[in-house]
């Protein structure tokens, strides 16, 4: 299942560490992040919530880029 997020980020490499970033959590099969439309495409894995996931993927960002969001 496919969804798209608004997101707020500064950089076009900031957007690029957030896209890494939601690819490598778990419940994600693949993450898109468009950094002139502001938004994040996920595609989640079968077996797993969304919403959860989202939160995970969201504390992995702010890992890399502490002043980025996403809003879920």
């Amino acid at each position: 299942m496919k969804k798209t997020y608004r997101i707020d980020v500064d950089c076009a490499n900031c957007a690029d560490k957030m896209e890494l970033a939601a690819k490598k959590t778990s419940g994600v099969k693949d993450a898109t992040v468009n950094f002139m439309t502001l938004k994040m495409i996920v595609d989640f894995e079968n077996d797993y919530d969304s919403d959860s996931v989202m939160q995970e993927v969201l504390k992995n960002c702010k890992k890399v880029e502490s002043d980025c969001e996403i809003y879920i």
